[in-house]
């Protein structure tokens, strides 16, 4: 006898459960919630306001999962650690270098489908993940944080916002440190325009380091329902919004 709670099978236009039936850190899937449904705007804006996402590969069905707990970075609790600290101060002050928001969107999340990662043969980011966040996209509910040099886009990162709602989705880089840059960047956009919080989904030793911690999830539902309802912010990186993460000063030559 199966003691995990039993799936919903979802059609297109069905609600999701309740978080109570998702499946329990000690079974075969923690956090599954649902299996099924559609990868339309709407289902992911609902899906998002209950804090439960998709993931899967080509080739499986959708499936929704809601992790407890959930990992979470705090824009105060970043860790801007001196090796990069250097790294955002040297981009700061080069000429060629730029962070932009929403300019490249298409590309950004392109790039992460792309990429290869540590430990995984393939990628989550098929073809309908791609076209169902372009999509929310157009919608105005996904953003992109993009790290650009010398007119080239060399890493970033995307994410889902609803509200002031913020949820992390991937990053990708193409150069020493080009999607710590666009973390950087977001945390830095989140503090100057008073995002407390910023979803990273899954527990991973490299968003542990960068200062991001567990958080249960009725915990974070309840935070997520609170900024649901807030005005959105605007999704636009200027400049003086480093200061937030850093104060301005000069370079000084390394002897």
């Amino acid at each position: 006898m199966n003691p995990w709670p039993p799936l919903t099978l979802l059609k297109p236009g069905d609600a999701f459960p309740p978080l109570s039936r998702a499946w329990p850190a000690h079974s075969p899937a923690p956090g599954l919630v649902a299996v099924g449904g559609a990868l339309d705007v709407p289902t992911l804006l609902a899906a998002y306001c209950a804090t439960i996402f998709p993931w899967f590969s080509e080739g499986e069905p959708i499936l929704w999962w809601s992790p407890d707990p959930r990992m979470v970075l705090r824009v105060e609790h970043f860790r801007l650690h001196r090796s990069l600290r250097r790294v955002v101060q040297r981009f700061r002050a080069s000429a060629g270098c730029e962070i932009r928001v929403n300019s490249a969107f298409d590309a950004v999340i392109t790039a992460c489908a792309r990429a290869a990662r540590q430990g995984q043969s393939g990628t989550w980011i098929g073809p309908r993940i791609l076209n169902a966040y372009t999509a929310l996209h157009r919608a105005g509910h996904a953003f992109s944080v993009e790290t650009w040099i010398d007119g080239r886009l060399r890493g970033g990162l995307y994410g889902v916002s609803i509200g002031r709602a913020v949820f992390g989705e991937s990053m990708f880089t193409e150069v020493t440190d080009g999607s710590k840059i666009a973390l950087a960047a977001l945390v830095a956009l989140c503090r100057a325009q008073g995002l407390p919080l910023i979803d990273c989904q899954q527990n991973t030793r490299h968003l542990a380091f960068m200062g991001a911690a567990e958080m249960p999830r009725a915990e974070f539902a309840g935070a997520v329902r609170q900024h649901l309802s807030e005005a959105a912010p605007r999704w636009h990186f200027e400049p003086v919004y480093w200061n937030a993460l850093m104060p301005a000063a000069p370079l000084t030559a390394h002897r």
